[in-house]
């Protein structure tokens, strides 16, 4: 039996990562209906590696070009958005997709885990665990690598704002609890990376998040590059 889910995942130069959390959907108690891979030109195995566990493979481009782009070729009416270096717990489909459908969401999130991450890493991530969940029903924020969301109200609120240079998924979680239903679900856990925080350094990396949060909420979208944001240049996995 397959989940009636699209999982869509944006990638660019993944080869280190993206097979980790193909492998961990290959796994998962109850399999997604189909896997779309929007991919932005990459140059090493990410295509390759894609068509190996039988995703769909559609053209990519900037991050909420890539997610849109995924979006158009669903054909479920659930969309599941995924960074290509996150991986999933074997029942992270099927517990997240029924409390998803109890609580009649159209939109959701879900906690980061914490259980591998030490000292300051565990106490920040949990958090700002609990900060999403304070604000969900005033001021929703999600983990952009991880968002559950009905094609429906996808297409509603027209997607991802593709002029955003940065925060796009932060707006997209936004505008769609203003017009439906958005909670955290406390189910199953996302494993997520910190490989950015390991590159550009943790306080670096968090000043850059703590300023995308303040412009989102005092200025809207941002549209213009107010810092460096590299994406799919990433050092190797040893």
């Amino acid at each position: 039996m397959r989940a009636p889910i699209s999982i869509i995942i944006p990638a660019l130069n993944e080869e280190k990562y993206i097979a980790l959390l193909l492998e961990s959907i290959k796994n998962q108690t109850l399999q997604p209906s189909e896997i779309i891979v929007a991919d932005a030109g990459s140059t090493d195995r990410t295509k390759d590696i894609a068509h190996e566990y039988g995703c769909k493979v559609v053209k990519g481009g900037y991050m909420p070009v890539g997610r849109n782009n995924g979006a158009k070729a669903a054909t479920q009416d659930v969309l599941l958005f995924l960074d290509a270096d996150t991986t999933l717990p074997p029942q992270f489909i099927e517990k997240n997709l029924k409390e998803f459908n109890e609580r009649k969401l159209d939109a959701a999130t879900c906690y980061t885990s914490a259980a591998q991450l030490k000292g300051l890493d565990a106490v920040g991530t949990n958090m700002i665990n609990w900060y999403y969940r304070f604000t969900e029903r005033f001021r929703p924020h999600c983990y952009g690598y991880c968002i559950f969301a009905r094609k429906s109200l996808h297409e509603k609120i027209e997607g991802f704002d593709e002029a955003a240079f940065v925060g796009e998924d932060q707006d997209y979680i936004f505008r769609a609890g203003k017009v439906g239903k958005f909670r955290v679900l406390m189910s199953e856990q996302v494993n997520a990376s910190f490989r950015r925080f390991a590159e550009e350094g943790k306080l670096k990396t968090t000043l850059k998040y703590f300023i995308i949060e303040m412009h989102i909420l005092f200025f809207g979208r941002i549209h213009k590059k107010i810092f460096q944001f590299n994406v799919g240049i990433h050092k190797k996995k040893d």
